[in-house]
């Protein structure tokens, strides 16, 4: 049955994007205790879906196995599909155009850190300092995936989102979480925030995606997740870039004096760098992998081509091949560019709680520190594309995306999602030099 009709369009404001080149695997965490058995926490890949699963965005999306709306003109979907779970969805529509057991909940892995950053990224300006001490590193699960954080170092908050988004590093969520009155604190806040998204087969333990018993999600809600994410400008520029400086350890150099050298980190998207099974995918702006001993490999993406914006998720897939993560996600965007327009949605990414009550004038963008003045080098919407332009803090990438060409900012009624018709990002694929 054919989901039920939108009456509101809720899309996606997208105004930079920031890429570049070769990306880095992400180390797998070791063996962490298990998420337990019953319903809300499954973890062992011979564990079968629940007969009856969350309805939230449509009654299909609750039920085991394959969902789309196959008919005359609308492709096949991919036959080398191994994922637990998966989702394809239009990210301005919210349409869900296909979906696989979408509300099943498991381990998320790293990608859990989107809610993180969603929750976190409004609360501290990027110039802000902050000198680590050792309890901002206490409880990092061992085999965890780090940046590099280093004790009584000062880091810039914007150096810290590079860690998370870029390398992963569960050592900057620490940090970040200690700024925030601990993690304790912060995982609350995320569990707030991700019942406010309506992301409800979502259970944060530990904010930085670390196995912990009873932590799950689902392909439904990491999609959700992103969603938010990318409706604010320093969550778009960080999920896409792809190589930045970050800050070394102070050292003594020549002649006694003391230096701080900043050594390069890559981000672990391979869709969005590449590898050498891997092609960059046309279109890429993010968002986040992640890969855990429970988990397995996890990935949500977004992309644009020909005008459509999808968002696909992608959990744990059975096949051991190298990166079949990302293969899998980039057989599902091929399939769901070309089915857009043509399939009948499954069900639909709902909005916040809160996009009702939101009104005109409000400042939806989540700018680091509240700010909506384009922090960060951003430039406001008579901007055009500019390629092969570095970052101000030496971030480098094929171009950034500044504002919006040909389109104009809605505030949608009675929503608070912005709307971008226009997200030029597929010129600059194309210009990018493979590393």
């Amino acid at each position: 049955m054919p989901a039920p009709k939108q009456t509101t369009r809720r899309s996606l404001l997208v105004t930079s994007a920031v890429l570049s080149s070769l990306a880095l695997a992400a180390p797998v965490a070791v063996a962490a205790p298990k998420p337990s058995g019953s319903p809300s926490a499954s973890a062992s890949p011979s564990v079968t879906p629940p007969a009856s699963m969350s309805g939230v965005g449509g009654a299909r999306l609750g039920r085991p196995g394959t969902q789309v709306n196959l008919a005359s003109g609308v492709p096949v979907l991919p036959k080398d599909l191994s994922a637990r779970s998966w989702i394809v969805a239009d990210a301005e529509s919210g349409e869900v155009l296909a979906a696989h057991n979408a509300h099943w909940r498991l381990a998320p892995a790293s990608t859990l850190k989107m809610l993180f950053a969603d929750t976190l990224l409004p609360k501290f300006p990027r110039d802000t300092k902050h000198k680590v001490v050792p309890s901002d590193l206490a409880g990092i699960g061992p085999g965890s995936s780090m940046v590099g954080i280093k004790e009584d170092e000062t880091y810039t908050v914007h150096d810290l989102w590079l860690g998370v988004f870029l390398q992963s590093g569960n050592d900057a969520v620490h940090v970040l979480s200690a700024m925030n009155k601990g993690v304790e604190n912060t995982v609350a806040e995320m569990n707030e925030h991700a019942e406010e998204l309506q992301a409800l087969d979502t259970h944060v333990v530990s904010p930085d995606g670390y196995d912990a018993e009873g932590q799950v999600s689902s392909a439904y809600d990491l999609t959700l997740i992103a969603r938010s994410g990318m409706q604010k400008k320093d969550f778009r520029e960080y999920a896409s870039t792809v190589t930045a400086k970050f800050p070394g350890e102070t050292k003594k150099g020549k002649k006694g004096k003391t230096v701080r050298k900043p050594f390069e980190i890559r981000n672990t998207n391979r869709l969005l760098a590449g590898d050498s099974d891997v092609p960059v995918y046309e279109g890429i702006a993010g968002v986040k992998n992640g890969n855990t001993t429970n988990a397995g490999a996890t990935f949500t993406g977004v992309a644009e081509r020909g005008g459509k914006v999808l968002l696909v998720t992608v959990m744990n897939p059975e096949k051991p091949e190298h990166n079949e993560v990302y293969k899998e996600t980039a057989r599902l965007f091929d399939w769901g560019f070309k089915a857009a327009g043509k399939v009948q949605p499954v069900g639909e990414l709902v909005p916040p709680k809160g996009a009702e009550q939101a009104k005109p004038g409000a400042n939806p963008s989540g700018e680091a520190g509240g700010s909506g003045d384009g922090a960060g080098g951003t430039a406001g919407p008579g901007s055009k594309p500019v390629a092969s332009a570095p970052a101000a803090d030496g971030s480098s990438g094929i171009g950034t995306a500044l504002g919006i060409t040909g389109g104009v900012l809605v505030l949608l009624a009675g929503g608070a999602f912005l709307v971008n018709r226009r997200w030029p990002l597929p010129d600059l694929v194309r210009r990018r030099t493979r590393p």
